[in-house]
């Protein structure tokens, strides 16, 4: 059990009912189909284009090819108090104080009223701007991002970290990163999740 950090495939966003699987997460209309609906007319209201996602790495093959699945399971409070102290409040929610992250350019979150089992309300985020921020974090802590895997398989990023991956690596390429791993692995989860919603066309979500 735990809170995941995981993508959206087409078919689940634009469901009008709930999956029921672990991943599931509904909303007040027991699917996301309400969520997506609310979101395009906001997007219309900025006189933007309505969001669809991509298929994801592997349309058809479930989340066993390549979905974005990382555990949100270290201790948070230093990564927000590290956050706080070097970012603005805007960054920091642009970064995680979000609900759903989309691969859309949004000048700044969309607050929505669907409740989940987290919240009670979805903050949607454009993954641009969290990836801006994402980027100068790992520039701040100096994250050895060449040896931090890239979520090329499901929970990859959090094993390395609970496992002997990134502690090896701090003994080896010391840093500020290494002072706290926790942080380092919030601040890596969350560039990761920029960069897969990014490079699939994905929505990410808590479930």
């Amino acid at each position: 059990m735990g809170v995941y950090l995981v993508s959206i495939d087409e078919r689940e966003w634009f469901s009008e009912y709930a999956e029921h699987t672990e991943y599931a997460e509904d909303d007040e209309s027991g699917g996301r189909g309400a969520l997506a609906s609310a979101l395009d007319d906001e997007l219309r209201r900025r006189g933007l284009p309505p969001y669809a996602p991509g298929p994801g790495p592997a349309a058809g093959r479930g989340r066993a090819g390549g979905w974005f699945e990382e555990k949100a399971a270290p201790p948070m409070t230093g990564f927000d108090a590290f956050c706080r102290d070097r970012l603005t409040e805007a960054e920091r929610d642009a970064l995680y104080g979000w609900t759903v992250l989309v691969p859309l350019s949004l000048a700044e979150p969309i607050t929505l009223p669907f409740g989940s089992a987290h919240t009670d309300e979805t903050v949607i985020a454009g993954a641009p701007q969290a990836l801006a921020v994402g980027e100068r974090l790992a520039r701040i802590l100096g994250l050895p991002l060449d040896a931090i895997p890239a979520t090329g398989a499901n929970l990859e990023l959090s094993r390395w970290f609970t496992e002997d991956g990134a502690r090896a690596t701090a003994a080896a390429r010391p840093g500020p990163w290494a002072d706290d791993l926790d942080t380092a692995f919030y601040a890596a989860v969350y560039l990761r999740a920029a960069q897969y919603a990014l490079r699939h066309g994905c929505p990410i979500t808590y479930s």
